[in-house]
């Protein structure tokens, strides 16, 4: 599987098999999030063997189940562009979860935040978390709005490279789907902007634009 069939068949993952996500998976992760953390500034973790986090009466509520595994997403509360950072290099670490055949699913609120293993030094937060792991089912396709109510440049001007990356940017995952960002080309040089300020809008941005640039080969 490549980076375009990950974007295609990754789908939240609620349910998940007592399967446990093997070593040589484990390294390959923690290796991944090394990388992401130096580029970054974050302290993102991955937390295995730990149901506890999720064995909370609002994780129930959300509908999650045999979540044992997931990854922390954690930075320094005075970073520049926190939210947005989390959502970008947790969007690489789904991705690269999908191409190695496992599941995965974005989590704001709906798990046990006090229970939560993942280490913080003094000035850092938990900004969200991602379990991980081999689901029950592969999930199901969000509804996506139309190209033309998230993107200002209509399809036949779109360029090859930018239309891959329009595509993917819909198939991004988004609190309660909102969707809340706008895309748009000045000359050769794809923007992407925030709308709104519904929950986790900059989270979400940073998700959308790691689509657009794996499916593009452009930065935004």
């Amino acid at each position: 599987m490549d980076i375009k069939e990950a974007l295609k068949g990754r789908h939240s993952v609620r349910k998940y098999l007592s399967k446990p996500i093997e070593e040589e998976k484990r390294k390959r992760l923690n290796e991944i999030i090394d990388e992401c953390n130096r580029e970054s500034g974050l302290s993102i973790q991955l937390i295995c063997d730990d149901p506890d986090c999720f064995n909370t009466l609002i994780a129930r509520y959300g509908r999650f189940r045999g979540v044992n595994n997931y990854i922390a997403l954690v930075g320094n509360k005075d970073t520049l562009d926190l939210e947005e950072k989390c959502g970008y290099y947790g969007e690489k670490l789904v991705l690269e979860a999908q191409m190695m055949g496992l599941n995965t699913c974005w989590v704001g609120g709906t798990y046990g935040k006090g229970k939560c293993k993942a280490d913080r030094d003094a000035g850092e937060k938990i900004v969200l978390v991602i379990a991980i792991g081999y689901g029950e089912e592969s999930g199901t396709v969000h509804r996506s709005k139309p190209v033309q109510k998230l993107c200002d440049v209509p399809e036949s001007d779109m360029p090859a490279w930018f239309k891959e990356g329009v595509e993917a940017a819909l198939m991004a995952p988004t609190a309660i789907n909102q969707q809340s960002f706008r895309i748009s080309l000045s000359g050769n040089k794809p923007m992407i902007t925030a709308k709104g300020n519904g929950p986790f809008v900059k989270v979400d941005l940073g998700i959308v634009k790691y689509n657009f640039e794996a499916a593009s080969g452009h930065r935004v």
